[in-house]
């Protein structure tokens, strides 16, 4: 794969980021009035993720979904958090940053985390290394979503 092949891959990740992020919040809006705030964010936050995987599947990595990868793309999420979540106390705790800029500052030190781990689950190996695989256009394979 190209450097700008990968730059594109990147940037599509990004937008997908922003899209995702902003389901999230107006499905929260729209369903926090009829449910408690938690059930709200539960909800929100599951429809966002199914809606993630398929715009990353489909528009990030030209890929198709499966439903192994649809079993595993909440990794991306726990990886995402995990990675945040240190970031955040180490940030505030030993680097001393303000606890109103840190977790912004964590999040964007997750992104490579989350991309790479993205990528993994949803582009078969033989399609990061240039050759379509199973599953992939051209190829026979693995079931869809």
């Amino acid at each position: 794969m190209s450097r700008r092949e990968q730059l594109g891959q990147v940037v599509r990740f990004g937008l997908v980021g922003g899209v995702n992020t902003a389901t999230f919040f107006g499905v929260y809006l729209l369903l926090h009035p009829w449910m408690p705030y938690f059930a709200a964010y539960s909800l929100a936050f599951l429809l966002a993720m199914v809606g993630s995987f398929f715009m990353n599947t489909y528009f990030t990595y030209r890929t198709r979904p499966t439903w192994k990868k649809f079993l595993l793309f909440p990794l991306t999420n726990i990886t995402n958090y995990v990675v945040q979540s240190a970031g955040l106390y180490a940030l505030v705790r030993w680097a001393g940053l303000d606890t109103r800029i840190a977790p912004l500052v964590a999040a964007v030190a997750a992104i490579p985390f989350t991309f790479l781990l993205s990528r993994r689950i949803l582009v078969p190996r033989s399609a990061r290394a240039g050759r379509p695989g199973p599953g992939e256009p051209g190829e026979p394979g693995a079931s869809r979503v």
